[in-house]
């Protein structure tokens, strides 16, 4: 057994919270089951989810996600460690998916319901999928391309499923005929979400044996390659994310009677997966699902709605809202935590939201492989600007530079990371597993620099990867698309700078066809990727770089960027 850490080896450890151990037990709980029971048995009076005005308890959350474990194997009969899609955004469905696969001892995969029918199929037939629970404004997309996957089984819901009667049948009525946000499909296969509840409320669930190493998540990630991969957590990963969370953000030191969550970001990205559904699971909070984010006005108004103690969000989120004009309308005076991921916080965001709020912004650090969080800001209000803050209990970071001798104090490397919460590998490729791990070190291909303190800062990237709005867009695959679109020669793809996404991606294309215009890739674009990925900037060239060998070279159109940037 490893000698546990000490201040002397880890100088983060003196800068550690009061009351926040240097070790967790990533052993706290034999699965993810046992934690939903526990937390659903222990709160089960209390509101678990409120989403457009209906609240669901704890008891209801495990009532429902009980009788859709039962009906996935009872009537489905799907089989320990098969694989379900769920493509949603937040909803009061949900959790109530999530929780029912994982009692069913299956494995979720989260799918952005953004996804165009491209990105689907890679994902679905990657990851094996034999069933797919679905939102129906998105199943037009799923009816394209299911013959070319493996799922077998379909169920479908509706925005207002779980709104209860009659708000269920106005909202539906809504989406489908006023707002026609559900275009025509046909899926003879699919079942309804009610009807799969109903059905499965008639067998009793089998307690299935699940153990900590057991697959919990396949969560999709980008590669250098361009290859979309899917990264798999283990209930062990995810119980040691939780318990060193739960240690870090003390929410049971707040004093109130039950802390509420604002959840603006959707639960099948892994920071919002961890914290919202199963920190807020272990402590028993109240999360205020935010379904479409994007809309400010209806964002702020359910703000206003509730003496929120904890925000969780990502820069853009902040920034928008700190520069909405009806802002000022929120109560901030119940705020306790902010916290931050998913992408860099720019200080002006954190200074502006701290004078609206009283309330400074912890910022963190992880990566879908580490379940996700590795490091994190105090959130007691010593956050230091500009760091993403200090390894987690049980966590450790170094810095390693190219020869693999580990950096000097303050001098910049790849930011490697060992812990509990760092993921077995990606799902069915141990080809590029073996590419990130050194040992039990996982390699972030994020630049860092520790300070003597022990607080570290991400000052770049070694990855081509560009971050739009905390997503990764993968340079490859970008290309790969806009060079099948008609008229395309060649192209390339890098990331610059945006005030309101941190970066845009922009391309540079060859014509092969001169009548070509950027509209013609716009459009095509528009089919092929969804929105985050699509081009923002394009500019057409009579050449590209390359090296003697005929590869493209992106350095020089970036270093191009940000000489035009300097002469501003």
């Amino acid at each position: 057994m490893e000698n546990p850490l000490t201040a002397k080896s880890y100088p983060w450890l003196k800068h550690y919270p009061e009351g926040v151990p240097a070790e967790i037990n990533p052993d706290a709980y034999s699965s993810l089951i046992d934690l939903i029971d526990e937390g659903c048995q222990r709160f089960a009076s209390s509101p678990a989810y409120a989403n457009m005005d209906k609240q669901l308890t704890f008891q209801e959350i495990y009532t429902l996600s009980g009788h859709f474990a039962s009906y996935l194997q009872n009537v489905l009969k799907l089989q320990k460690g098969d694989r379900v899609v769920i493509q949603m955004p937040n909803l009061l469905q949900y959790p109530v998916a999530i929780f029912g696969i994982l009692r069913a001892g299956l494995v979720v995969v989260n799918t952005n319901p953004l996804y165009t029918p491209r990105e689907m199929q890679h994902q679905f037939k990657d990851s094996g999928a034999k069933a797919i629970i679905i939102l129906a404004n998105f199943a037009a997309n799923l009816e394209k391309i299911i013959d070319q996957t493996d799922l077998k089984h379909v169920i479908i819901t509706q925005v207002g499923d779980l709104l209860g009667f009659p708000k269920k049948l106005i909202v539906n009525a809504v989406v489908k005929y006023v707002k026609k946000l559900i275009p025509a499909y046909h899926l003879p296969q699919a079942v309804s979400l009610s009807e799969a509840l109903r059905r499965g409320s008639r067998q009793p669930l089998q307690k299935v044996g699940v153990v900590g190493s057991d697959m919990a998540f396949v969560q999709y990630t980008g590669g250098t390659t361009g290859v979309s991969k899917g990264a798999v957590l283990t209930h062990r990963n995810i119980i040691a994310n939780t318990e060193a969370g739960s240690y870090w953000m003390q929410i049971d030191r707040m004093k109130v009677s039950q802390c509420i969550m604002i959840t603006p970001l959707p639960l099948y990205h892994i920071y919002a997966l961890t914290v919202n559904a199963m920190l807020a699971l272990k402590s028993g909070c109240l999360n205020v699902l935010i379904t479409n984010p994007r809309d400010m006005n209806a964002f702020i108004d359910e703000m206003k709605k509730y003496k929120f103690n904890m925000f969780v969000g990502l820069n853009t989120l902040y920034n928008g809202l700190v520069n909405h004009p009806r802002i000022t309308e929120v109560d901030f005076s119940h705020l306790r935590i902010s916290s931050a991921g998913g992408m860099a916080l720019q200080t002006a965001v954190a200074e502006r939201w701290k004078k609206l709020s009283g309330n400074t912004i912890a910022e963190g650090y992880g990566l879908s492989e580490t379940s996700p969080i590795l490091s994190s800001n105090p959130c007691d209000g010593t956050a230091r600007l500009g760091t993403i803050g200090l390894p987690l209990p049980s966590t450790e970071l170094k810095i390693m530079q190219e020869d693999g001798i580990e950096a000097p104090m303050g001098m910049p490397g790849e930011v490697w990371a060992k812990g509990p919460q760092v993921f077995p590998g990606y799902y069915n490729r141990p080809d590029e597993t073996a590419r990130v791990m050194e040992g039990e070190w996982f390699k972030t291909g994020d630049i860092g620099v520790m300070d003597e303190d022990g607080f570290f800062r991400i000052v770049d990237r070694k990855k081509d990867m560009i971050l739009v709005s905390g997503f990764n867009v993968y340079p490859n695959e970008i290309e790969d698309v806009i060079a099948q679109c008609p008229g395309v020669l060649e192209v390339a793809c890098i990331g610059v700078p945006d005030e309101k996404s941190t970066e845009a991606v922009k391309i540079f294309v060859v014509k092969k066809n001169p009548d070509l215009t950027a509209d013609d890739i716009l459009t095509y674009s528009k089919e092929q990727l969804t929105n985050y990925k699509r081009p923002r900037h394009i500019e057409f060239r009579a050449e590209l770089p390359k090296s003697n060998v005929g590869k493209i070279l992106r350095r020089p159109l970036r270093d191009e960027e940000l000489a035009k940037l300097n002469k501003k």
